[in-house]
């Protein structure tokens, strides 16, 4: 049993020795070696995307990266497991495109604005994912 002064001293030390790993493993990742952002490919139509998809709340029923609702599908990877020119279509639609009983609204795009929203796709879908081929939803689980 350790005494009232060696308790302290372990519980000292024990912290300083933690809070020294955790400042550096917040150096390690926050080092430019560990960025996995994808930065340097960023667009300019990539980033009207991003703006078309955040005006339009896609995010409401989509999910990005993993984050977001399930009501619809991962859209990740989406570029990979549709292609262009079907992503372009639902995009420009003028009804409502409903898959899997699901509704989707109408957005009408303009092929400029569906052109951006693909750059977008296309400039996450080459995010690193440490692996993972594909980030995946429960929806999209369910569905396969």
């Amino acid at each position: 049993m350790l005494s009232k002064k060696q308790a302290r001293a372990f519980f000292l030390g024990g912290t300083v020795v933690t809070f020294l790993i955790f400042i550096g493993l917040t150096v390690y990742s926050l080092s430019s070696a560990q960025d996995q952002t994808n930065k340097e490919n960023l667009t300019e139509q990539a980033i009207r995307g991003k703006h078309i998809w955040e005006k339009n709340n896609c995010m409401g029923c989509h999910t990005l990266l993993g984050e977001g609702a399930y009501y619809a599908p991962e859209l990740t990877k989406v570029i990979d497991r549709r292609g262009e020119g079907y992503i372009k279509a639902v995009l420009m639609s003028p009804v409502p495109w409903q898959p899997n009983g699901r509704k989707m609204v109408a957005y009408k795009m303009s092929e400029s604005d569906a052109e951006d929203v693909i750059a977008f796709f296309k400039w996450i879908g080459k995010i690193d994912l440490n692996g993972f081929d594909r980030v995946v939803s429960p929806l999209a689980k369910k569905n396969n």
